[in-house]
This record gives C-alpha cells, sequence and structure tokens, in this order.
C-alpha cells in the first residue's frame, strides 16, 4: 500500500511524459541557452551566468528521462540537439576564456596598484653587506 501511494504521489509531482516530448523540451532548452549566450544585450555578466547555470540544471534533469530506444523522430530531434549543443560548447569555452582574461587583468592590476603604492616592498634587504676585497 505504502509503495503505491509513493509511487502515486511521484506521477502527480512529475507527469510521464513520453521520450519525445522529454528530448523536445531538451532540445528547446539547449535553443534557450544557446540564445542567452547569444545574446549581447544582457550587460551584467552574473545575471547571464545564474541563466545559464539554471538552463544546464534542467537539462542535466531531463538527461536520466530519456529512454532508449529511440524512435526515428527522437533521433532526428537529438542530433539536432547535438548539434545546437555543439555551438552551445563552443560558446561556453569563449566565455570561460573572456572570464579568466578578466581575472587575469584584476591580478596584473592588483600587482601593479601594489607596487605604486609600496615601491620598495619587492626589494630584498637582508641587513648585510659584502665586502669584496676580501
Amino acid at each position: 500500500m505504502e509503495g503505491s501511494n509513493s509511487d502515486q504521489s511521484e506521477k502527480t509531482i512529475y507527469p510521464k511524459r513520453s521520450s519525445v516530448m522529454v528530448i523536445r523540451t531538451f532540445h528547446d532548452l539547449t535553443a534557450e541557452l544557446l540564445a542567452v549566450l547569444e545574446d549581447r544585450t544582457i550587460t551584467e555578466r552574473d545575471d547571464k551566468i545564474e541563466r545559464v547555470t539554471q538552463l544546464i540544471d534542467q537539462r542535466d534533469g531531463l538527461l536520466s528521462r530519456i529512454k532508449l530506444p529511440l524512435t526515428v523522430e527522437e533521433q532526428q530531434l537529438g542530433r539536432a540537439t547535438v548539434l545546437l549543443n555543439q555551438q552551445v560548447d563552443h560558446l561556453l569555452k569563449l566565455q570561460k576564456q573572456e572570464i579568466q582574461r578578466d581575472i587575469q587583468e584584476i591580478n596584473k592590476k592588483k600587482q601593479s596598484s601594489n607596487k605604486y603604492t609600496n615601491p620598495y616592498e619587492s626589494l630584498s634587504v637582508d641587513g648585510m653587506f659584502y665586502d669584496k676585497r676580501n
């Protein structure tokens, strides 16, 4: 009794979808993810990263629900999704490189700022005098 009760509550929370619907939803999320990554109007990087993370998490939840074997329609949707995903991967790599470049610039600015505020910090003075005559 308890097993059927919990099984029914899972069905109401997560209605059973056909594999086609799951793949279609996955495809739509991938297309939306691509659109967010290509969108240059989002000025706040944090907002963009948060939205990308949400979409990736949603896609991750759908992956486990895709059941094999796939029908012809599901295979076509899968191929289209793979092509979109390759573009998403490329844009994510570019985004990562941009973030790494910004971090390097910030670190360089920090170092030059520290050298300006304390120019003698990097000098090594150990308090010893070396006499070359002996």
